[in-house]
């Protein structure tokens, strides 16, 4: 490991980490919240039609676009009344976490991996619920329902996803090729001349490959000048 990482890592460490935080605490918080509003929502649909099923593959598409915009955009770069993200992201994560150090080392290391649980909170009473309602008011009741519970697990996916690609690399994940193939894609973004332009993406590189930021060597060859 870097000593520049190491160094950041031991400072961040004694400054940010309280002596009370639990790493597993966190991670069962964060999974456990979401996995009770997944069921719930779900025990609530009846007699679910076709038309609206189709709306599961469009809030992931919807919610893979939002969390491309939000990496490439406020988490890279300060934007006002958001620096707080950039900082977090940015200036912290990408210290703590290079392509040459990408594993945490112990359970409180887990703050800098996961989103806070208030952020949770958060995304759970002031954007899913009320966008459930309005679908639940404007489209039907299962629309609702199936947009809470598709909505919260996204989210469960890109913190559990996030989660695996900083996994000591020995894991038994590590060798599933999902998990190997989006680590690689996710390690690529922790190389500092590399995160500002390519793989934005966590769960799945959908809005990368649309939006031309998913890396290739030879992509990357071809920006640079000849001789």
């Amino acid at each position: 490991m870097p000593r520049q990482v190491q160094t950041f890592r031991e400072e961040y460490r004694a400054q940010a980490i309280g002596p009370g935080y639990r790493g597993w605490a966190h991670f069962a918080f964060t999974s456990l919240v979401c996995l009770g509003g997944i069921a719930l929502a779900l025990g609530r649909v009846e007699a679910v039609r076709t038309w609206e099923l189709l709306g599961v593959p469009c809030v992931v598409a919807l919610a893979n676009g939002v969390e491309f915009l939000g990496h490439r955009g406020p988490m890279h770069h300060p934007r006002r009344g958001l620096r707080l993200l950039f900082e977090r992201h940015t200036v912290q994560h990408h210290r703590f976490f290079t392509h040459e150090a990408m594993a945490y080392e112990s359970s409180r290391d887990f703050k800098m991996v996961l989103f806070p649980p208030v952020l949770l909170l958060f995304f759970l009473g002031a954007v899913a619920t009320p966008l459930a309602a309005l679908c639940f008011l404007l489209v039907s009741a299962n629309a609702g329902w199936l947009f809470m519970a598709t909505a919260l697990g996204y989210y469960l996916a890109y913190e559990w996803v996030h989660f695996s690609t900083h996994l000591p690399r020995d894991h038994w994940s590590a060798r599933l090729p999902v998990v190997r193939f989006l680590r690689r894609h996710h390690q690529v973004h922790h190389d500092p001349s590399r995160m500002g332009r390519y793989n934005f993406n966590i769960t799945f590189p959908l809005a990368d490959t649309l939006w031309g930021t998913r890396w290739k060597q030879k992509r990357e060859q071809q920006r640079r000048p000849a001789g």
